[in-house]
């Protein structure tokens, strides 16, 4: 490298390098500890979520941590019931988008899909249909749907009559600082029936709305209708 673009480098450096790199430490730390975008890449939180959605999570809902770890500086809320959250896998350490079913203390059961929370069923209800409309009509067929009711938080989910599931556990006891995931897909989600509880440090955030969506198996065309949707 001779002296004269050794020179011109040494300049920029000077003027505009550290300035950039400034600026992209600040921005990548904005991302880790305040919010970020999550693709979507399985079916398991259908009809709610689908394959190339892109949530929008934020990452100060419950806590805030310091940039790139899980540790907690300040605390200033905790998941509740029917909250769709991001968090990593305590089987593989993978992050996961589920909702929160039970919360510390909780006992958990289902029979037969059925829910059942420190005792009480859960009730189940007629569907948001503008939600399923979302699915493909060839994905409508072969499942049956329903709007959950958590208590007062409804939500929409589909089972798969037929399809092999741990659709009967429990009762489960939730220790202090876990809690229950399930996917709204019930019979094709790998969910705290396989992998457990999961541990209040691995709760990244809360998915609060879809970005953006793109069908992936359409040359990633567009599904206009579902930017900058919320989640419930």
């Amino acid at each position: 490298m001779n002296n004269n673009l050794k020179n011109k480098l040494l300049i920029f450096w000077r003027g505009w390098g550290y300035s950039i790199v400034v600026a992209l430490i600040i921005a990548m730390s904005f991302r880790s500890a305040i919010a970020e975008f999550n693709d979507v890449p399985t079916g398991s939180m259908k009809p709610t979520i689908l394959e190339g959605d892109r949530l929008f999570v934020n990452k100060l809902a419950y806590d805030l941590k310091v940039p790139f770890t899980t540790y907690h500086i300040t605390c200033w809320g905790h998941p509740e019931r029917g909250d769709i959250v991001v968090f990593f896998s305590p089987e593989d350490g993978k992050r996961l988008v589920k909702r929160v079913i039970g919360l510390p203390g909780d006992t958990i059961a289902m029979s037969a899909n059925q829910l059942f929370i420190n005792g009480k069923a859960v009730t189940y209800e007629s569907p948001d249909q503008e939600t399923i409309s979302h699915l493909p009509p060839d994905q409508r067929s072969d499942h049956i749907f329903f709007s959950e009711n958590i208590f007062g938080k409804k939500h929409s989910l589909m089972i798969t009559p037929g399809r092999p599931s741990l659709n009967t556990f429990g009762p489960l006891l939730i220790p202090e600082g876990q809690y229950f995931m399930m996917g709204d897909n019930r019979d094709n989600s790998a969910d705290s029936r396989f992998f457990g509880f999961v541990d209040r440090n691995l709760i990244v955030g809360r998915a609060i709305g879809i970005f953006i969506s793109l069908k992936r198996d359409e040359h990633y065309l567009p599904r206009w209708h579902r930017f900058f949707q919320g989640l419930s």
